[in-house]
């Protein structure tokens, strides 16, 4: 089976986003300096108020949530392919303006140079302003926000969302995923040893290209993003649990079983693939 190519996959030298959450005070209206779509047109705009309300009955909106390696945008993609729903993902977002050079992948760039983290109000102007756009006739589904308890509050203010799934996946399956993760230095395929490994060891089955293992697929690095998550989203995850919002699910089966059960939690007609 090959590997899935995104496109807003990068190539050799894959980048790595990497968010700073930063606590603050909550604020009732915040102002962005700087927005880009993923159509690359750079936006300027002054939003002095919160994000629009969106509560129309016709909508689906979702909060998608889990580790890295849990399949977080391979069920968002299935579950947003036959019911029409936008897949906004903060990272792909983020991934494509770096990569087309647009005035956000500079910021974004400059503060990677810097050995910084990407800050709230960044992630926060490209979420407003993907969200503004409103090309999300019948609903979205998020992930890569939010990322903190701050941001948790004030997208339930601004957004009657109807549900969050919850991608549940023990640290040492996440390990042993993550560690078998590969990638086409060549062309950016993405591969995983485990579920779909190419059919000529070490070579990509599209270009020939030589497979190599992510920068931060270390032990270490996964450590300290294990370590990340779990103290920042389990209290984003307390918030949504207090509104009943949460639906767990377990992301250790196949992506289709996963989508499955995600839909039969959610009530939603099943998958048509």
């Amino acid at each position: 089976m090959q590997g899935h190519l995104s496109p807003f996959t990068i190539p050799a030298g894959a980048i790595t986003i990497h968010i700073a959450r930063r606590p603050r005070a909550p604020t009732a209206a915040m102002r962005v300096p700087l927005a880009a779509d993923v159509t690359g047109d750079v936006l300027r705009r002054d939003l002095a108020g919160p994000f629009p309300l969106c509560q129309a009955d016709d909508m689906r909106k979702y909060v998608i949530m889990g580790i890295q390696g849990s399949g977080k945008g391979t069920q968002a993609k299935m579950l947003a392919a036959d019911l029409d729903l936008v897949h906004i993902s903060v990272g792909d977002i983020f991934r494509w303006n770096v990569q087309n050079h647009t005035k956000i992948g500079a910021q974004v760039r400059r503060v990677m140079a810097a050995g910084e983290l990407v800050g709230d109000d960044l992630v926060e102007s490209v979420v407003r302003d993907r969200l503004t756009q409103h090309d999300w006739n019948f609903g979205f589904i998020i992930d890569g926000f939010p990322r903190d308890t701050r941001q948790a509050e004030f997208f339930l203010e601004s957004y009657d969302i109807d549900g969050v799934i919850e991608l549940d996946l023990p640290d040492s399956e996440v390990r042993r995923r993550v560690l078998n993760r590969r990638l086409c230095a060549d062309c950016g395929m993405d591969y995983n040893l485990i579920a779909n490994s190419p059919k000529v060891p070490g070579q990509c089955d599209m270009c020939g290209g030589e497979l190599i293992t992510r920068e931060d697929d270390t032990e270490g690095a996964l450590a300290i993003r294990l370590r990340d998550y779990h103290n920042q989203t389990n209290p984003v995850l307390a918030i949504f649990r207090r509104k009943e919002y949460v639906y767990t699910v377990d992301a250790r089966p196949s992506p289709e079983v996963i989508q499955l059960q995600i839909r039969e939690r959610l009530g939603l007609p099943p998958y048509k693939g």
